[in-house]
């Protein structure tokens, strides 16, 4: 896509003509600019690469990481109807894992779409090259989704190149599924929808905090913005609903992911307590004291499958966050208590902002003997730890807030203590073996 092909800036997202179907059937952080590594296809965390994990055993399910997680609600879905079959895209990310494992709990069929195809109760994989419309036409010629959920993006060096592969990602797929039932259509982006592209992010006049959907465009040229004009086009070629799930950064539980704040955190506690070092606050002084929101994978998922069944979600956007606001200053000693940190030993922000990607410089051999000290899974630090994400998400010099009364008002109410999503987190990385 080329970028004479950027979207209007002078009309809001929800100014949208609806889609004259009547949505009846039952049935993804956004960080500063950074130098990134080029990776493979990241499912939208806001996210994450699709790198095989064959060694990594899901302790919820006791299957390989990835696979759905079991089936709490003593409903017997062989017994009822299926809601419909969902496809997710991005379907190893921390989106696309949450996504898989609500799906199954609540009778979907699933197809899960990623690189590296695999197979679970209830999940059929399929491979396929996002970057590449033959691919994808051949890997979906006999897929029948009922329900989209595209978690999937790539990061490029310049916003135009963004642009081009990132709608170009979603333009291909959608019609690689011309064929299919396909009734709803969910795509995560994030709040960069507010901020600006990478290579504007934060700057010009940005709307106030904490921010809405009905806010107008900025004037820069957004690959989220080309994600959705692709999205909607597709809508009214082929007659679906659609959503737009706009995340804070997301935190949930994968492995190989290049925007994974919440096993970075825990790496860091790991390392730094080996070593005797103080578990430091690595960002702004913005950061430390302003107040904050975040975008738990659960809820974010919960809130993709809700607007793709239920008529209020249908041709609208939405922020997805918690609930909760914090400032740094107040969560950071908890985590630290979570990862058993020595209060003496945890340092907030003091003069100006000391980064991961410096604080644990050079520290790859050292993780290696610690995973072998205490039987982990996962020797390449690389894997487990995004210092430069984190470095960037909690680097920001602008307050960060999303506000969520529309969903409220549409009838989406789920709530996440973020602070208890850390918690849930960590434990479930001790228990796969991914950290001590």
């Amino acid at each position: 896509m080329s970028d004479d092909r950027t979207p209007q800036t002078d009309r809001p997202q929800t100014d949208r003509p609806q889609n004259d179907r009547t949505q009846t059937d039952v049935a993804q952080t956004d960080v500063a600019p950074t130098d990134v590594p080029q990776t493979d296809v990241v499912p939208t965390d806001l996210e994450q690469t699709d790198l095989a994990q064959p060694d990594i055993v899901d302790p919820e399910t006791g299957a390989p990481e990835g696979a759905p997680a079991p089936d709490t609600t003593g409903r017997d879905a062989s017994s009822a109807a299926r809601p419909g079959t969902a496809l997710v895209v991005g379907a190893s990310g921390i989106t696309g894992t949450a996504l898989v494992e609500q799906l199954t709990r609540d009778g979907w069929d699933v197809l899960a779409l990623s690189r590296r195809a695999s197979s679970a109760p209830g999940v059929t994989g399929i491979a396929a090259d996002l970057l590449s419309a033959e691919s994808l036409s051949e890997a979906l010629a006999d897929a029948k989704p009922t329900h989209v959920f595209f978690a999937a993006w790539q990061k490029r060096d310049t916003e135009a190149e963004n642009i081009e592969v990132n709608g170009g990602m979603v333009r291909d797929l959608l019609a690689a599924l011309d064929h299919a039932p396909v009734r709803h259509v969910s795509l995560v982006t994030g709040l960069k929808h507010y901020l600006g592209p990478f290579e504007a992010y934060g700057q010009g006049v940005m709307p106030d905090t904490p921010f809405h959907e009905d806010e107008q465009r900025l004037e820069y040229p957004n690959f989220y913005y080309a994600q959705e004009d692709e999205l909607f086009a597709a809508a009214e070629r082929q007659g679906f609903t659609w959503s737009v799930h706009r995340s804070h950064t997301v935190i949930g539980f994968a492995v190989g992911n290049a925007m994974n704040m919440g096993l970075t955190i825990a790496v860091q506690a790991a390392l730094t307590k080996r070593l005797g070092r103080p578990f430091t606050f690595p960002g702004s002084e913005t950061q430390w004291n302003s107040l904050v929101d975040m975008t738990d994978a659960g809820v974010l998922a919960e809130q993709m499958i809700w607007a793709a069944t239920e008529p209020g979600g249908a041709d609208e956007a939405f922020n997805i966050v918690n609930g909760d606001v914090f400032r740094w200053r107040w969560m950071w000693p908890r985590l630290a208590a979570h990862l058993g940190i020595d209060p003496a030993l945890v340092e907030g922000f003091e003069g100006e902002p000391r980064p991961l990607e410096q604080q644990m410089a050079g520290l790859e051999g050292e993780w290696r003997e610690l995973v072998a000290e205490h039987d982990l899974v996962e020797p390449e630090l690389a894997r487990v730890a995004s210092w430069w994400h984190t470095d960037a998400d909690l680097g920001r010099d602008i307050e960060v807030v999303a506000d969520m009364g529309k969903a409220r008002d549409a009838g989406f109410t789920r709530y996440r203590r973020t602070e208890q999503a850390f918690a849930d987190l960590f434990e479930r990385y001790r228990a796969a073996r991914l950290i001590p």
